[in-house]
């Protein structure tokens, strides 16, 4: 690699394999803009056919929680049990749900 393609940002790929199916992460990609990012994507993880959508995403622009710091954003939901429908009670008019 020379040092220029050293220096070009990664990208995350996200691969759709058929409509109607969510986007999954499929590896990265090096790249120095979002067009080449895309192009390097479709040779590197759809080369069989294997998707109908790709997307990138550069990774310095994706913001994580951390794994570590799990309790405190994912807890607190646990005590909103108004969020579950089983707090609900369901209408008589009501025959499947």
């Amino acid at each position: 690699m020379s040092a220029g393609r050293a220096d070009w940002p990664l990208w995350e790929v996200f691969v759709r394999a058929k409509r109607g199916v969510s986007h999954v992460h499929a590896g990265t990609v090096h790249a120095p803009d979002a067009e080449l990012a895309l192009q390097n994507a479709r040779d590197l993880f759809t080369r069989r056919s294997e998707g109908v959508s790709l997307w990138v995403v550069r990774s310095s622009d994706i913001t994580a929680s951390d794994p570590d710091a799990r309790g405190e954003l994912f807890e607190p939901a646990e005590d909103k049990t108004f969020r579950h429908p089983t707090d609900f009670e369901l209408p008589d008019e009501v025959a499947n749900m």
